[in-house]
């Protein structure tokens, strides 16, 4: 009996408005080899490289809430409130977000209050 060698190819996570792109090993809520934790949102998981402990993870990025785009978590491509917004439709609808939130962005860019 021949055993099989085929391997499944690497899943890979792309940023569509950075590029930030790699290999990510779970997506969903909660991570495996991990205990009792559970994300607040549906994300691209990877396990931590920098640690040998097997419960560590990184969170790569996660889906615009609105347009369903890939985003990476840099704050210069997505926004976490309540749920994942891309920068585009974080410009698009910013007036509908708390005011907190867009001083906040006002502060970080004059870009991101032109938005």
């Amino acid at each position: 009996m021949e055993e099989s060698t085929t391997e499944n190819p690497p899943k890979t996570f792309t940023c569509r408005l950075c590029g930030f792109s790699t290999a990510f090993t779970y997506y969903g809520q909660k991570p495996p080899n991990t205990r009792a934790i559970v994300l607040l949102e549906e994300c691209f998981v990877t396990r931590d490289p920098f640690s040998p402990d097997k419960e560590k993870f990184l969170v790569l990025g996660s889906t615009c809430s609105l347009c369903k785009t890939c985003v990476c978590v840099g704050s210069d491509c997505s926004l976490f409130y309540t749920k994942r917004f891309c920068m585009q439709c974080v410009g698009k609808h910013l007036d509908q977000f708390p005011h907190q939130i867009q001083a906040e962005l006002a502060k970080k860019s004059p870009k991101a209050a032109a938005l």
